[in-house]
């Protein structure tokens, strides 16, 4: 097959399709204008969030057997024109969902013992204890919003913290373990102490978090994002930090970001002198990180891995 990159992945992909007598073309340097012009003889695609792959793309690609998204969420694909038009979508959420995991846990570890806080201070001379005092997770109830591969992940991470861990997924059931309970929605308003997102973004979870949303929870709480930006209206979000309802967030993930990830919207209602901003960047009670939480030196080796394994299992090309 002749398979177009549309985005640099790790080098362990290429290579392996070549081992197998696959034609590989670099497009992660290419213009849109370059990218139509192969379309025509493309039987593949990898990509990951450099463009939109929208009905007209997929239309101009007329030999085109499968997308391979190297990652998890699969937003800035057409998903449902690709399934109208035989073309499959994989993604490799297997790749990334233990990175994502250690990095919600660190997130959460470093905003519930001031490490951030702490750190600066003691760097400038500053020896505040009692200022610093911290909380444990232990006897915690911590609730997953979705129970797929990172909420699966962060679930077993969070196991030898002795906390309890709730979770609710509209499309998965059945999965209460030793170390997750099977939740409804009522039940997670009634008993979080601290809210984590592991949902791709669609239709349902753009902007699911919200005020009215926040406003369900029954005690105040810490929240995480390493989801997707959009799936939280950052303006509610600081909003109920104000008034206390939200005791301190972990955000990964911004609704500022622009399609690739790769740097802030610029034209997103100005938010770099937005009252939103500045207090995300100059809260003590706010963890940010740029969209890092999947993005380990052994994730990026193991997405490739996954992808290879299926778009071979496909056998399209046999």
């Amino acid at each position: 097959m002749k398979i177009l990159f549309i985005d640099a992945v790790h080098p362990l992909l290429e290579i392996s399709l070549k081992q197998k007598g696959h034609q590989c073309i670099d497009g992660s340097t290419m213009t849109m204008q370059q990218l139509l012009e192969h379309l025509s003889s493309i039987e593949g695609i990898v990509i990951r969030s450099r463009i939109r792959i929208d009905r007209q793309f997929l239309e101009s690609a007329s030999r085109l057997k499968f997308i391979a998204r190297a990652g998890a969420g699969m937003e800035n694909i057409d998903t449902e024109a690709a399934k109208e038009l035989g073309v499959v979508c994989l993604n490799a959420p297997e790749g990334n969902r233990d990175a994502v995991g250690e990095h919600a846990m660190a997130m959460l570890l470093s905003l519930l013992n001031n490490l951030k806080k702490a750190d600066d201070e003691v760097k400038n001379g500053i020896w505040k204890r009692e200022e610093n005092r911290g909380l444990e997770l232990k006897g915690k109830t911590v609730a997953l919003i979705g129970y797929g591969n990172t909420g699966r992940s962060f679930a077993r991470k969070l196991s030898g913290f002795e906390c309890q861990v709730l979770a609710c997924d509209q499309y998965i059931f059945g999965f209460s373990s030793g170390h997750v309970k099977e939740s409804s929605m009522q039940e997670i308003y009634e008993n979080a102490d601290i809210l984590s997102l592991h949902v791709p973004l669609t239709d349902e979870t753009e902007y699911m978090v919200n005020k009215s949303y926040l406003q369900n929870f029954k005690k105040n709480i810490y929240f995480i994002n390493t989801s997707r930006g959009k799936c939280v209206r950052t303006e509610d979000l600081v909003h109920m930090m104000k008034i206390g309802k939200v005791l301190g967030a972990c955000l990964d993930v911004l609704e500022y970001e622009d399609l690739s990830f790769e740097k802030f919207d610029l034209q997103h209602a100005n938010f770099r002198n937005s009252d939103t901003w500045k207090y995300l960047i100059d809260s003590e009670r706010v963890v940010l990180t740029p969209h890092i939480a999947g993005w380990t030196f052994e994730s990026h080796e193991r997405i490739s891995e996954v992808l290879f394994r299926k778009i071979e299992a496909l056998e399209l090309h046999k």
